[in-house]
Formats: structure tokens, sequence, C-alpha cells
């Protein structure tokens, strides 16, 4: 991999992570699906599965590496021998390969989900990981609940899967705990008390849950600390509340370009294409209010913000609507919009009224508001008196 500082490569687990969310299931088929438009959204690597898990797991990640060619496909494997052996398995026909070895580093996790001390773990890291990269060049070492992990102890885990040979480093926030300024100085500590990190380019990479709503924050505090590598899901699907939402880690980085200063392969234009193919494949769709991609990311009710999108759309939006893929911004007709906006849609419909005209309109309109929730063109048309009907420069029939 270029490991250009000012690079940021995206890492989607949507496949893996992801699909552990409840009614996010996909079989092989969809799971391809996906991966074809990740492949086109310019994700710089794809994590296929956990080929330990299930045997349709081994299937799915074995599909995706012989039709699936510019992105990296790892496999995840808990640092077991078998599960190293499975996914170096499932990924024999990967052009480029990766093993993504995770194993526990807090003191809760060591003491009641593995029941091994500290001493045991380390062994165990330094092992699985050696074992890793004698079957595949590029080895990503996680230590799973870095962020409540002891600090010291932390570092010498993740010292250890360096010397071991892990090209990878990803210090996951597993439930969501930690805080952007928390978040940040960890990677920066690590960095600073581990020179390997930076003298041989490793990598390093987050991996945020969204347990307290701070997952794309963190993931940029990480960034903004030497962070070149950023887990993520589409649409922000994962275990709980979710993984950080790669579309919004993009747009971020895109749009506060100023501030992070970073280059990344995502094509922005793809952002919602491939949040609309998830939607069809899973049994949800993103929240209507969800960022960059929910169905009111650029829909305007406000009078105020309608006034002034007719006047300059940046008034009120931060890119545009085509950057991500959107085909284009709409102000919605509610109890809270204004007279330029009910002006604007009524001569889109083709009418064209006086001032005093569209005073008397608009006390119906919001009368009318006030006891609908949706407004839609024909209730718009109701509300004309029949001598501007009349005047309408096109049929009626063709509205929208």
């Amino acid at each position: 991999m270029d490991t250009n500082s000012n690079h940021v490569f995206f890492f989607d687990t949507t496949l893996r992570d992801g699909e552990q969310s409840p009614g996010c299931s996909m079989t092989t088929q969809e799971k391809l699906t996906l991966a074809h438009a990740l492949e086109d959204l310019g994700v710089d690597i794809i994590e296929a599965g956990f080929a330990m898990a299930s045997e349709g797991d081994f299937a799915a990640i074995a599909t995706i590496t012989q039709a699936v060619r510019k992105p990296r496909i790892a496999s995840l494997a808990r640092a077991k021998t078998e599960d190293i052996e499975m996914a170096a398995r499932a990924l024999q026909f990967a052009d480029r390969a990766r093993i993504h070895v995770f194993l526990a580093s807090s003191d809760l996790h060591l003491e009641y989900k593995l029941k091994i001390s500290r001493a045991e773990a380390l062994d165990l890291a330094g092992e699985s990981v050696r074992m890793a990269r004698s079957l595949v060049d590029d080895v990503e070492f996680s230590p799973e609940d870095a962020t409540r992990s002891d600090r010291d102890f932390l570092v010498e885990m993740v010292r250890i899967a360096v010397e071991a040979g892990a090209t990878t480093i990803n210090m996951p926030d597993t439930v969501g705990y930690t805080t952007p300024e928390e978040y940040g100085r960890m990677f920066a500590e690590v960095r600073e008390r581990i020179p390997a990190i930076d003298a041989e380019d490793i990598i390093l990479s987050s991996h945020c849950h969204d347990d307290l709503g701070l997952a794309v924050a963190n993931s940029l505090a990480a960034i903004q600390n030497g962070a070149r590598q950023v887990e993520c899901t589409i649409n922000g699907i994962g275990e709980r509340a979710g993984n950080a939402a790669l579309e919004e880690i993009a747009a971020a980085l895109y749009v506060r370009g100023d501030r992070f200063g970073v280059t990344t392969n995502i094509k922005l234009a793809n952002l919602y294409p491939t949040s609309q193919v998830l939607g069809q494949l899973i049994t949800f769709r993103p929240s209507p209010n969800k960022a960059i991609v929910g169905d009111n990311a650029f829909a305007h009710e406000s009078g105020i913000h309608q006034h002034g999108m007719l006047a300059n759309p940046l008034c009120y939006e931060i890119m545009t609507p085509s950057l991500v893929g959107v085909a284009k911004n709409h102000l919605v007709l509610g109890k809270h919009s204004g007279r330029a906006a009910l002006r604007n849609r009524l001569e889109q419909l083709g009418f064209t009224l006086t001032r005093e005209e569209l005073q008397q309109t608009y006390y119906r309109f919001v009368a009318l508001a006030d006891r609908k929730k949706n407004i839609y063109d024909q209730d718009l048309v109701g509300l004309l008196p029949d001598q501007i009907r009349e005047k309408r420069r096109e049929p009626v029939s063709e509205l929208d």
C-alpha cells in the first residue's frame, strides 16, 4: 500500500461488522452485489466476512475474492490457529489478501471473556500475527476494546504485533466508549512510544462504534492524530448502535479539507447510490434525517431556509446534492414554509400570481398545512380560485 502520510485508506466492514446488525444478514449473491458497489465507490479494503464464523461467510469471502479485484479483500480471524488457516483458505484466490487478527487487550475482556493473563495475551498476539504473516503479506492486528485497556499494556501489545510483522494496527473503540479528545490522544501516544510505526510505515487504523453517537467524530480525531486507515460501514450499520458511517467521514474529509488536509480514493458521487444499494439488500433504509444519504438531508421546509435557498443554495447547504450523488435538493412545503417557496412551486406548476393573489393563497395554504402533514401539488392547485387555475400555462394532468 502507498503509505503517503496525507492519504487515508477506507476499510469497509459493511459485509462483516455491518452484517452483524439485526436485519442486515445478506446472502452470498447479495454480498457480491454490494462488494461491486463498494469497488465502484473507491473503497480500498473490503472486509468480506469472518471465514471461521460459518460456511456462508467462507463462501462469500471466496466468491468476492474471485470477482472483485481492485480493493484488498480481508477476512477477520481470532488469534487462533484454526481461524487464521480458515481465513487464508478463503482468501487464496485474492489478488491482494489481508488477514485481520484480533485479540482482546482490556482486563475486562481478558478476565471474563478469554480467561487468560496479560502475559498469555501478549504471547498469543505475537504468535498469531507471525502465523498470519507466514500465510499472507498483509496482516492487520486489532487489540479489541483498546479504548478501555490499560495504556501501558496496550502499547506493549501493539509493539509485539508490529515486531511480529503486522502491517496495519487497528485500535478499535469496540463499545463506543471513548471521546474524540481521548481517542486522538491514544493514537498520538502510541505513535510516540513506538517509533517503529512511523519508521516502518505501519498504518494506524480507527474502528469506532456509535453507542454514544460519537463514532464519526472519534474517527476524525484519529485521522487528525495520525490514523491513515478508517474502518466504517455504509449507512453506519453494525453491532448495537452501529459503526462510523463511511459516507459521513468521506464527506467531512472533503467539505472540511481545509482542516484535515488528506486525500482519499472515495468517489463522492457514488455515496448515495451505494447507500441505496444497501437499503435494497437489507430490511431497512437510513433514517430520513440521516446525514448525507437520508431523504431529508437536502430537504428544506422552514420559510427562512427556503427563502435563503432560493436566493443562493449555499445559504443553507454546505455541499451540493450532486456532490454525493443525490439528484437535487427539494423545498418541502409545510406549515413552516413561507411565501417565497409557495410562489416558487406554483410557478413551477405553471401559475403566476399577483401579490394579492399570493397572499390570499398563502393564508389558505397555512390553514391546510396545520391540518395535513404532507402537502402535494394537487393540494396546492386546489387552493387556487377557478380563474387562476384557468390561466395555467400547462394542463393540470401534467402535474408531477
